[in-house]
């Protein structure tokens, strides 16, 4: 705990005080009064700054002229790129050739020397470890390091100090930095608190890496959340995991988009998906299931999201909470056939927002056409009154592709 309160009070004049906000519509869907810790307002767009400061100001001044080097896709490449800056330190980020335009444009505006290499974050790691050998810089690991997940622990040590009643705090894990150093400073300063880790179920290396005993390395990985795309938990941050975190959950894809969805309507926040991941657990499991003890405080990870992301994200989001409906009809290929289409449409008070006529699918008879439709709904309900009506007016629809 010295640690922590060491790295607390060395990153109090540099970073923010992220604001705990109340969620109404969180509070009432769990039964539980929900607050979001918003780290997506933290420098530089994520939480990672604390950890990066903290283990950049830690190094001898020897080290410090040598400068540091980092490989990763996004939130800790402009973490290290600000905090070396504001130590006057150089630094160098390895990021894969794929990784977000946004992401990579404000590295450099913080100060980086940026390098684009290999497709993967591990080829850009494997990069960045050779530089490191030839330079002499200090690799800054995202995760693996103490004075990393001391960094990171400040998040827990300011939930603490803004809601000393709290007793479930939901954590966005990835390599387990965060995770690590919220449930060792929780465990000190409010130890009856339940402290669960959220991981996105297709990129979740932290259940079997538990039930193992030792860090795993998870085989495949696919999910939008790429701040939490981690394959292998850290060293470091493991055996504080396995001691302290009550419970780790999984979250899908849909549960990620609605959540982003539900931050920034409800909320009025932009989240990214893996600073969504809390909130998708509390959207997709029941208080049972998470064994919530109130007061709950969500951490928002992260808000560094590519816009053109953002609108695929809120498209999937709007469609998995049934707001919007995309289906292709057959209808018979003469005139009027598509205006009474649309009547019954009308009808149901949906809102048109796009259609495509074609004759040229090989399922169609000579006499037939099918229109694509996306359609505007108020919610699930609303949506299945859209199929219904269509089927009573014996509409063949199908779900589009």
């Amino acid at each position: 705990m010295s640690r922590i309160e060491a790295a607390a009070r060395l990153l109090a004049p540099v970073i923010r005080r992220t604001p705990l906000l109340a969620s109404r519509v969180l509070s009432e869907r769990t039964g539980a009064e929900v607050w979001l810790k918003c780290e997506n307002l933290q420098r530089t767009g994520s939480f990672k700054p604390r950890g990066a400061y903290n283990r950049i100001a830690n190094l001898p001044q020897e080290a410090r002229e040598r400068g540091v080097v980092a490989a990763s896709a996004g939130n800790h490449a402009q973490g290290v790129a600000w905090s070396a800056a504001a130590l006057g330190l150089t630094s160098t980020v390895f990021m894969p050739i794929g990784a977000s335009l946004p992401k990579l444009m404000a590295t450099k505006a913080y100060g980086a020397q940026v390098r684009q290499v290999g497709e993967t974050i591990d080829e850009s790691l494997d990069a960045a470890l050779e530089f490191a050998d030839r330079s002499g810089a200090t690799l800054i690991h995202p995760f693996d390091h103490p004075d990393i997940v001391a960094g990171q622990a400040t998040v827990g040590t300011e939930i603490a100090e803004q809601l000393p009643e709290v007793g479930t705090v939901l954590v966005p894990t990835g390599g387990g930095g965060l995770l690590a150093g919220v449930a060792v400073a929780l465990r000190h300063l409010a130890p009856d608190v339940r402290v669960i880790g959220v991981q996105a179920a297709e990129a979740a290396a932290w259940p079997d890496s538990l039930a193992a005993g030792r860090p795993v390395r998870v085989e495949r990985m696919a999910t939008m959340a790429d701040g939490i795309a981690v394959g292998r938990p850290g060293v470091v941050p493991f055996s504080h995991v396995a001691q302290h975190v009550s419970d780790i959950v999984t979250v899908d894809e849909e549960a990620l988009s609605q959540a982003l969805l539900l931050c920034l309507e409800r909320a009025k926040l932009i989240v990214e998906p893996a600073g969504a991941a809390a909130v998708a657990a509390l959207m997709s499991r029941t208080p049972e299931e998470l064994g919530l003890r109130g007061p709950v405080c969500a951490i928002l990870s992260g808000g560094n999201i590519d816009p053109l992301l953002l609108t695929r994200v809120i498209g999937h989001g709007l469609s998995a909470a049934g707001r919007y409906l995309a289906v292709r009809v057959t209808i018979s290929d003469r005139p009027g056939a598509l205006g009474a289409l649309l009547a019954v449409i009308g009808k149901t008070s949906a809102s048109v927002v796009d259609v495509a006529h074609s004759r040229t699918g090989t399922w169609l008879a000579v006499d037939e056409v099918e229109v694509a439709l996306t359609l505007e709904t108020r919610g699930s309900d609303h949506r299945d009154d859209v199929l219904t009506a269509l089927a009573n007016a014996g509409y063949a629809v199908r779900a589009a592709d």
